[in-house]
């Protein structure tokens, strides 16, 4: 997926549909000259349903899609037939999207199962028709009930991309190269901070023909959970992935004090990001000696498990692969 085409946020208006107006026909045959009230029911005005698609990984489709409207139901007619109900809107989204009112900013609902359908906005009911209102003092009654109105309103649709592993890491950690190198994922690649702008996802294919999704995730900086750099856009993003794969250049004046900071920047954001499985990768270590990495060892955090590892040079990669895998199915 090429990071244009992944729309991660969308503003929506939708509309329900009106309900149908009851009617309020007597009815009339040749030799029944006073048969009654016989006017049917209106019919519903259609849902705007939202509904989970595995198979989609973006919210591109809306981004040109913006005003959503159903059908509205139609009215009742003789002999107490009902209206037919307008037809429902399908709004098909990833797994992971979270639906927010756009004028309160209050989660309605969130969608993380495919085929899960949840109605955002409720079609209008049916008026009545006039043989409801029949009555012993009341033999021929001549109104009816007209349609409630639908509803509509905007809101706001927000990915959280659901993915194994996510990349975390300073700008030009090497997180898209390595996702270039372990997948079939096209990441934009330069020697310049924020070359990533948007999330791009990649499958890694392991032993046995297993898989596992891979996320790189722009570059944080400091002081990201207030907003600073990409700030939310992207934080939001590490909340739904299984395992976090710190990445820390080997070319780093610190790489303890690095790690530190991107520890207190997911803290910031979400204290519960800290329970989540960690590994700490130092990524370019074709840069260093035997004797610096020694160096380096001795100042890494003992709590998780790290590698030295090189995309460009292919060193230990496969050993990376192992360790995710391990740590994905504990």
């Amino acid at each position: 997926m090429t990071e244009g085409n992944f729309v991660d946020y969308v503003k929506i208006f939708a509309a329900s549909g009106n309900g149908g107006s009851g009617s309020s026909h007597l009815h009339r045959e040749k030799y029944v000259a006073k048969g009654g009230p016989d006017g049917g029911d209106g019919g519903r005005g259609g849902h705007i349903i939202v509904r989970g698609d595995e198979n989609m990984w973006t919210l591109i489709h809306l981004k040109f899609k913006t005003h959503i409207r159903a059908e509205h139901g139609g009215s009742g007619s003789k002999n107490r037939s009902t209206g037919k109900s307008g037809d429902d809107q399908y709004i098909d989204v990833p797994l992971g999207t979270i639906v927010r009112d756009a004028e309160t900013d209050e989660i309605l609902f969130e969608i993380t199962e495919n085929g899960q359908e949840t109605i955002l906005v409720e079609g209008g009911m049916g008026g009545l028709g006039n043989w409801h209102f029949k009555s012993s003092t009341n033999q021929t009654p001549r109104y009816k009930q007209p349609g409630i109105p639908g509803a509509e309103g905007w809101f706001r649709l927000e990915l959280k991309i659901l993915a194994d592993v996510g990349l975390v890491g300073f700008p030009n950690a090497g997180k898209s190269t390595l996702l270039s190198v372990l997948t079939s994922a096209k990441p934009k690649i330069a020697d310049y901070p924020f070359t990533t702008l948007k999330p791009n996802l990649g499958i890694v294919k392991y032993r046995d023909f297993q898989s596992f999704v891979m996320a790189d995730i722009p570059g944080i900086i400091e002081g990201a959970a207030e907003g600073k750099g990409l700030g939310h856009r992207f934080l939001r993003h590490i909340e739904r992935n299984s395992l976090l794969l710190f990445m820390v250049s080997a070319d780093s004046l610190d790489i303890n004090n690095e790690y530190k900071i991107l520890l207190n920047e997911l803290k910031k954001h979400n204290p519960e990001l800290l329970d989540k499985e960690r590994i700490l990768a130092i990524s370019k270590c074709d840069l260093l000696d035997e004797e610096l990495k020694k160096e380096i060892k001795k100042t890494l955090p003992k709590t998780i498990p790290h590698l030295f590892i090189s995309s460009v040079a292919q060193i230990n990669l496969d050993q990376l692969k192992d360790l995710i895998w391990k740590k994905l199915n504990e």
